[in-house]
């Protein structure tokens, strides 16, 4: 019973994934990640002792420990990326950050120019001549 539950929730889990990222609320790159989990699931519950097998193969005495430290390794691996693309972000968020400065900066100095009038008078005096 306990195959059965575990498949039919992979399986589920595999499709809202899949929903997800179909309707965008999920990036494709991070919705990987989690369908390879939902496989896993899935794999675990129609196929438990192949990794019995594996785990006995590997001298692992008590399968359960070998799935706990395989889901570790890939939660810490998971984390680790996270926080490289969030590294990414930030640096980008920095450099757009000053971009815009840059940008307003040169926005400010040309709409400044062009308000000016082009013999060199400025906005406050008065040409006696036109008076």
């Amino acid at each position: 019973m306990v195959t059965l539950v575990t498949s039919v929730l992979g399986l589920s889990a595999a499709l809202v994934i899949v929903v997800l990222i179909r309707r965008d609320h999920l990036h494709v790159r991070y919705g990987l990640w989690w369908m390879t989990a939902a496989i896993g699931f899935a794999l675990l519950g129609l196929f438990p002792t192949f990794f019995d097998r594996f785990s006995h193969y590997l001298g692992v005495a008590y399968p359960p420990i070998l799935a706990v430290a395989i889901a570790i390794i890939l939660l810490v691996i998971k984390i680790l990326v996270m926080d490289i693309e969030r590294s990414r972000n930030v640096i980008r968020l920095q450099r757009l950050t000053q971009r815009v400065a840059l940008l307003e900066a040169d926005l400010r100095e040309t709409q400044g120019k062009s308000r000016e009038p082009e013999d060199g008078s400025s906005h406050g005096e008065i040409d006696d001549e036109k008076s």
